[in-house]
């Protein structure tokens, strides 16, 4: 949502007075808001943006991850928070990499419960202090975190539900000798003169008879 340059002065300035110097950086491109800050210090600065009646970010709407392979800290957690007081938005983010722990924002909003679970799951990023951390999206045994930039894009085994055994069992990924060979020719190109169709006469007709 953009907002009016008005209303988002009226934020900026906000924010600067409830972090300080916890607000190590705060960009709006595209007229919203976003702001990075320190990750040991994520989980207060949380705690302010949303008790800050001047803020007032109640709302927790999202948090995702982002990969840049190539920096020291290739990871950025990316939180969504929504004011419903002042109707304005904030993306907050913090840097991390694939050692390093970021606070949990669990007992600031208990809707970061399952948002950080899917950020572990997908990216590898660690949280300290969550409650439960542990896969939410891939399977049982998963290895791996599918949305970094480095993750193969190619598996030598699929996963299926088997009846007999009543479990979950890996394989060698099978393909059918049927999905293998295709007949790639039109099946218009495939009709003999014996297989015509109604009106299939009239494309051999010279113009003027048509």
């Amino acid at each position: 949502m953009t907002m009016t340059p008005e209303k988002l002065q009226r934020l900026v300035a906000a924010v600067r007075a409830a972090l300080a110097e916890d607000c190590l950086l705060a960009d709006a491109p595209l007229g919203e808001l976003c702001i990075l800050v320190p990750r040991a210090r994520i989980a207060d600065v949380m705690l302010r943006l949303r008790d800050d009646p001047d803020v007032a970010m109640t709302q927790l709407m999202d948090v995702c991850g982002a990969d840049y392979p190539e920096r020291p800290e290739r990871f950025d957690v990316v939180y969504h928070l929504l004011s419903l007081r002042h109707n304005w938005r904030l993306r907050v983010k913090v840097e991390t990499d694939e050692a390093s722990l970021v606070p949990s924002v669990t007992g600031v909003y208990s809707a970061a419960g399952w948002f950080e679970r899917e950020c572990w799951d997908m990216y590898g990023v660690m949280f300290s202090g969550h409650p439960d951390l542990r896969r939410i999206l891939t399977d049982y045994g998963f290895e791996g975190h599918p949305l970094r930039k480095d993750f193969p894009l190619v598996g030598h085994v699929e996963v299926r539900y088997d009846d007999e055994q009543k479990r979950i069992v890996y394989e060698p990924v099978k393909m059918p000798q049927d999905f293998r060979n295709f007949d790639f020719l039109s099946p218009w190109e495939g009709m003999t003169d014996v297989m015509r169709l109604p009106g299939d006469e009239k494309a051999g007709e010279p113009e003027a008879k048509r």
